[in-house]
């Protein structure tokens, strides 16, 4: 009876001190959801979208844009866009517009986070062709905001691990790529450069050691020099080369160069034109040929003739620069090709 009752008291204790253990466990656990939802409602009501608007209408202010900006929305945590005198643009924004503040905001986003708690992480960035539809005014604005974030890249503190950069437009790949500091076209150490082209419906991604892009003319030279050219995209890039140096700068009119030739060659001479001839139209503008490989010969004949016939060889063999575009044994071939015509007027 007396061990019992020495192991009953123990028990009680034990008990006592377990029943004390829950309660404090208890507590702990009370204390600790009640701060937890303190933290979340403090974290609420810091992030705001307040300094994003200001630090967007600074931005604006600072590049002389006054077309809009953003103010506090009458619902909490959203934002609207005003004109200068304070109406609403919503529904008068160009497309040039919409783009621009949705680059602004993505620009903003880069830095911050859609959740209340922020990110921290890494995070790799793509500008898929942020310029279209902007004029130059807006293209200069986005060109300078993201060489900052090119330059903050560079910082060991960046939150930035990777910026992807996609583009068609060869004036603001100038702009982004240009720096005081590089050496000719040759590449920094911690960037790449990659032309992606359409091939028999296919994408190709190629490589380069230094940068590519000089100016667009430059560009449709270097396809014509390309030996993996295609004969899809061959043609049209002869006739974009004929517009610019001849049209453009020039101020030759195609009728003249067209009437040196005769025969097949002034049939694909014309088809050359087409495209650039001022408005006016001829037979040629309503016909499709067919344009395999062989064909694709014979208009590079023609094309190098026209500078020929119009006296501009020289250049020619400048933009060539040693490159054989016209394959030997096809220049003298100047009979008996066939020119495929499909459809018709």
């Amino acid at each position: 009876k007396t061990e019992a009752a020495s192991i009953e008291t123990k028990l009680k204790a034990v008990q006592t001190a377990i029943d004390g253990l829950e309660l404090n466990i208890s507590t702990k656990e009370g204390q600790s959801t009640k701060t937890a939802r303190e933290i979340a409602e403090l974290k609420r009501k810091i992030t705001s979208i307040k300094p994003t608007l200001d630090d967007i209408n600074k931005l604006l202010l600072s590049f002389g844009f006054s077309n809009f900006r953003l103010a506090e929305s009458d619902t909490p945590g959203f934002y609207k866009i005003v004109r200068a005198d304070g109406s609403d643009a919503k529904e008068t924004l160009s497309e040039g517009e919409k783009s621009f503040i949705t680059f602004l905001y993505f620009y903003q986003l880069i830095k911050g986070s859609f959740e209340t708690s922020g990110s921290t992480t890494q995070r790799v960035v793509v500008f898929d062709d942020p310029v279209s539809s902007l004029d130059s005014d807006v293209l200069f604005i986005v060109s300078n905001l993201i060489k900052g974030v090119i330059a903050e890249i560079k910082e060991p503190t960046s939150s930035l691990a990777q910026i992807f950069l996609l583009t068609h437009n060869v004036y603001f790949h100038k702009e982004i790529t240009f720096d005081t500091r590089r050496s000719g076209d040759n590449s920094f150490n911690d960037e790449t450069y990659w032309t992606i082209s359409k091939q028999d419906g296919n994408s190709r991604i190629k490589s380069h050691d230094k940068n590519p892009v000089t100016s667009s003319y430059e560009m449709l030279w270097a396809e014509i020099r390309n030996p993996e050219r295609s004969s899809l995209t061959t043609q049209n890039v002869m006739r974009r080369i004929l517009e610019h140096y001849f049209t453009f700068f020039g101020g030759i009119k195609p009728d003249k160069i067209i009437d040196r030739f005769s025969g097949k060659e002034k049939i694909l001479c014309g088809s050359l034109f087409s495209w650039i001839n001022d408005g006016s139209h001829f037979a040629n503008d309503d016909l499709f040929i067919a344009c395999d490989s062989d064909k694709v010969e014979r208009y590079l004949i023609v094309f190098k003739k026209i500078f020929e016939e119009t006296n501009h060889l020289a250049h020619y063999e400048m933009m060539r620069k040693g490159v054989d575009i016209v394959p030997t044994d096809a220049e003298d071939a100047t009979t008996g090709v066939q020119v495929d015509v499909v459809g018709g007027i």
